[in-house]
């Protein structure tokens, strides 16, 4: 039963970073105007919505998920730092808080490591 509970949580976690990368794909302004208003080149859109698909694919297969998971606790906490800039915006902060309880999440499963 843990092994099933634990591969459910990681499909769960990769669909969160999978939603994110077609998001990037199919509507790529939103995420570059953020990255522009941040000083940085909006096509960095593209190498960040690579890296979703890879992460998504790495924490549901393996081998690495525990790197893969902590990969991506740190992407997870280094993105709030984006959207703490805007946090006039009261959804940019609780998208903060969201991105620091993935993190929680995934540090979890680092520590857990995949099952069988």
């Amino acid at each position: 039963m843990r092994d099933l509970v634990n591969l459910a949580g990681r499909v769960l976690l990769a669909f969160l970073f999978l939603a994110g990368a077609l998001q990037k794909v199919v509507d790529p302004a939103p995420v570059a105007q953020m990255i522009g208003w941040l000083g940085l080149p909006g096509w960095l859109v593209w190498p960040v919505a690579l890296f979703d698909l890879a992460a998504a694919v790495g924490l549901v297969l393996g081998p690495g998920v525990a790197l893969w998971a902590v990969v991506m606790a740190g992407y997870c906490i280094f993105t709030s730092w984006f959207h703490w800039q805007l946090r006039a915006d009261p959804w940019q902060v609780t998208i903060v808080v969201k991105n620091w309880s993935i993190a929680g999440g995934l540090l979890v499963l680092a520590a857990a490591g995949p099952g069988r």
